[in-house]
C-alpha cells in the first residue's frame, strides 16, 4: 500500500481523490496553481506544494514540476483525476522511470487507446461494433473527403488525441469537408499538441450510453453497469444518469460484456470507461475509450454502493479486485447534473466571477461533489464546472422530482457569475427527457426554442 498520494489535479476532483485517500489512511499531498493557493483541497491535503502560475501549461500540465513535486514529498503514487495528465503516457512513463506508481492504466495502454484512430481498429479486432470511418489518422482534406464519400454524410471529423468533447466537427456537406479539416486540424494541434484527425459515421438522434469498468493486474475484469450521458452541449455532458433508461436487458448485458471484452483485449488495467453510441432501432457502436476516471463516475457509485476511486487506488497498488461480477447489483436510479459557471442563454459561454454566496443542497441521498465555497473567485483559466449534484432514489420518477428539489435548494450568486441551473431544470421536465427517448440533440432543440 501507498503511504504519501500526489494527487495531480484540482476543483472538486482533487478533493474527492483526497478524501478516499484519507479514508485509505494515506498522506496526501496537492499542488496547486497561484490561483488556487487558497483552494478546498490545498486547505484539505496534509502538505501542498506550488507548481507554478495560473496557464495550465505552467502548472498542471507541466510534468517536471509534478514529478518534483512527488519526488520532494516522497509520494510513492500519482492519481492524475481526469483532463490535465490523466491520459498523458509520457507522463505515466516518467512516472514509471521515477519509481512512482501513476493511478491508471500502463504507459502502452494509453498510447495505444489514447490514439482514437489506434483505439478503433484494435477495438474492431477484439470484435466490438465500430462506426464506418477512417482506419488510420487522416493524410489531408483529400483523404477525408475520399473516405466520406465511402462512409456518408453526415461525418464528423475527431482528433486521434482527443478527450473531453473538443477536437471535433459534424459535417453534413460535402462542400464544407475541406474547410471543417483544416479548421478542426489546427483547433486539435492547439489543444492536444497533435493534428491528426479521423473520421467516422456521425449519426443524428442518437443517444450517448458509456460503460464503467474496473480492471487488476491479476487477469480480473468487471463491468459497474452503464450510463446515459445524452444531455450535452458541444460535445460535452450535462446531465448524466444510471442505470441508462429505456434499455433491454439483452441490449444492457450486450453493450456492457463489450465492454469488458474490449478491455480485455489490451489488457486494461484501472478503472476506465467504454462509450458507445446508441442509434434509434438500438444499435450499438463504440465511440472511444477514456483511460481514466470519468467526472459522472459518481452515479455508478451511488447505484452500486463501490467507491470508484478507492478500487483505482487499491489495484494500483497491485491488491486484487475484491469484487467479482456477481457482486456488482445495481439498485435504484441516479442522476447527476453538473453545476456550471456558464451562461445558457450566451451558447453557455463561461461566466466567472467571485462567489458572494455559494450554499450547495442537501437531504436524504443527495450528494454535492464540489469545491467551491463562499468568497471563492472563479476564474477564466479552468474549468467552469463548480459543483455536480448527485441524487439518488428507489425508481426514475423518484429521483427526478429530487434533483428537481435538490437544484431548486441551490444558492449561487456573485458579480458576473451565472450558472446553469435554470437550464438543467428546465432539461428534467421536457417530455423527451420524462419519457428517457432524449437524444445528444436535446440541447440544441431546447435552445432553438
Amino acid at each position: 500500500m501507498f503511504s504519501t498520494v500526489l494527487i495531480a489535479n484540482r476543483g472538486e476532483i482533487a478533493l474527492r481523490i483526497a478524501r478516499a485517500c484519507r479514508e485509505l489512511g494515506m498522506r496526501t499531498v496537492a499542488v496547486y496553481s497561484t490561483p488556487d493557493r487558497d483552494s478546498a483541497v490545498v486547505r484539505f491535503a496534509d502538505e501542498a506544494v506550488h507548481i507554478g502560475p495560473a496557464p495550465s501549461k505552467a502548472s498542471y500540465l507541466n510534468i517536471p514540476a509534478v514529478l518534483e513535486a512527488a519526488l520532494l514529498s516522497g509520494a510513492q503514487a500519482i492519481h492524475p483525476g481526469y483532463g490535465f495528465l490523466s491520459e498523458d503516457p509520457d507522463f505515466a512513463e516518467v512516472c514509471e522511470a521515477n519509481g512512482i506508481f501513476f493511478i491508471g492504466p500502463s504507459a502502452r495502454v494509453m498510447q495505444q487507446l489514447g490514439d482514437k484512430a489506434a483505439a478503433r481498429a484494435a477495438m474492431a479486432e477484439a470484435g466490438l461494433p465500430v462506426l464506418p470511418g477512417s482506419t488510420t489518422a487522416l493524410s489531408g482534406p483529400a483523404e477525408a473527403k475520399e473516405t466520406a464519400q465511402q462512409t456518408g454524410f453526415p461525418v464528423i471529423l475527431k482528433a486521434a488525441a482527443g478527450g473531453g468533447g473538443r477536437g471535433m466537427a459534424i459535417v453534413r456537406d460535402p462542400d464544407d469537408l475541406s474547410a471543417a479539416f483544416q479548421e478542426t486540424r489546427a483547433h486539435a494541434y492547439a489543444v492536444f499538441g497533435d493534428d491528426r484527425l479521423y473520421l467516422e459515421r456521425y449519426i443524428d438522434d442518437a443517444r450517448h450510453v458509456e460503460v464503467q469498468v474496473l480492471c487488476d493486474r491479476h487477469g480480473s475484469a468487471i463491468h459497474l453497469g452503464e450510463r446515459d450521458c445524452s444531455v450535452q452541449r458541444r460535445h460535452q455532458k450535462l446531465v448524466e444518469e444510471a442505470p441508462a433508461p429505456g434499455l433491454s436487458e439483452e441490449l444492457r448485458t450486450s453493450i456492457c460484456e463489450a465492454a469488458v471484452r474490449g478491455a480485455r483485449a489490451v489488457g486494461y488495467v484501472g478503472a476506465g470507461t467504454f462509450e458507445f453510441v446508441l442509434t434509434q432501432s438500438h444499435e450499438f457502436y463504440l465511440m472511444e475509450i477514456n483511460c481514466r476516471l470519468q467526472v459522472e463516475h459518481p452515479v455508478t457509485e451511488m447505484v452500486t454502493g463501490v467507491d470508484i476511486v478507492r478500487e483505482q487506488i487499491l489495484i494500483a497498488a497491485g491488491l486484487p479486485l475484491s469484487l467479482r461480477p456477481g457482486d456488482v447489483v445495481p439498485r435504484g436510479v441516479a442522476l447527476e447534473c453538473r453545476v456550471n459557471a456558464e451562461d445558457p442563454a450566451r451558447d453557455f459561454a463561461p461566466a466567472p466571477g467571485r462567489l458572494t454566496e455559494f450554499v450547495p443542497p442537501s437531504g436524504p441521498f443527495v450528494r454535492v461533489d464540489t469545491h467551491a465555497l463562499p468568497g471563492w473567485q472563479v476564474g477564466p483559466d479552468y474549468d467552469s464546472l463548480l459543483a455536480k449534484t448527485v441524487v439518488w432514489a428507489p425508481d426514475r420518477d423518484q429521483a427526478l422530482a429530487r434533483m428537481d428539489r435538490a437544484l431548486g435548494e441551490f444558492r449561487v450568486s456573485g458579480e458576473g457569475v451565472s450558472t446553469t441551473i435554470d437550464f438543467l431544470r428546465r432539461t428534467l421536465v421536457r417530455p423527451e427527457f420524462r419519457a428517457a427517448e432524449h437524444t445528444t440533440g436535446l440541447v440544441a432543440k431546447m435552445l432553438d426554442t
